[in-house]
């Protein structure tokens, strides 16, 4: 009996601070490890950088698209642009032209 009482004695003095160091083990890992822990954070931060450089290729094509439209606006119309766009859509071209055929590129 007097080893188990023993036991007890030194139990109170030991599973408090055990608790709490388990306690901060828990927490510091779902800190780091956890649905918002740093990592988390981490792998957001990277896909909004990979979303930013997407959005900013998209304006930049879309700021191309609507240059060549406005190009093509009766109000202002480029008879380059104009020729060029149908002698594209007809398949025509002038006796003197050049042709240098490329490979399309694949968007991904």
């Amino acid at each position: 009996m007097g080893l188990l009482q023993e036991f007890r004695a030194r139990a109170r003095y030991v599973l408090g601070p055990l608790l709490g160091v388990l306690a901060v083990g828990y927490f510091a890992y779902h800190v780091v490890q956890g649905d918002r822990g740093l990592f988390a954070w981490w792998n957001i931060k990277q896909r909004v950088a990979a979303a930013k450089a997407a959005l900013e290729t998209s304006r930049a094509e879309r700021e191309l698209l609507e240059n060549r439209v406005r190009l093509l606006n009766p109000g202002s119309l480029d008879l380059d642009m104009l020729e060029e766009r149908a002698l594209l859509m007809l398949n025509y071209g002038h006796d003197d032209d050049i042709v240098i055929l490329e490979e399309k590129k694949r968007r991904k």
